[in-house]
């Protein structure tokens, strides 16, 4: 069972694209050595203020899949708010 976690960002205090990256690259970065998870910027494009990351874990458990990515979830909103982003949106599908 594969399951992907997609959160969608909002960085209100980008100037820049490089504003954008160091936000996006810290939360992938924290989520990969926290969680020991696989992490992406998904749909990269050119607009300052949002990103979406997605994040990825395989198990044989659903359960435990459903507990995991609960978890990353808070943890990332606890970062984005930390790094001057806010998680507007996130969804889990299971593949």
């Amino acid at each position: 069972m594969v399951a992907l976690l997609t959160l969608e960002l909002r960085i209100e205090h980008a100037q820049s694209l490089k504003d954008k990256r160091q936000v996006v690259r810290s939360m992938k970065d924290k989520l990969r050595a926290h969680f020991n998870v696989a992490t992406a910027e998904l749909n990269p494009s050119n607009l300052w203020n949002s990103a979406t990351v997605g994040v990825v874990s395989v198990s044989d458990s659903r359960d435990y899949l459903d507990g995991l990515m609960k978890h990353v979830e808070r943890f990332a909103a606890r970062i984005a708010n930390n790094g001057g982003a806010e998680l507007t949106d996130s969804f889990v599908e299971f593949l």
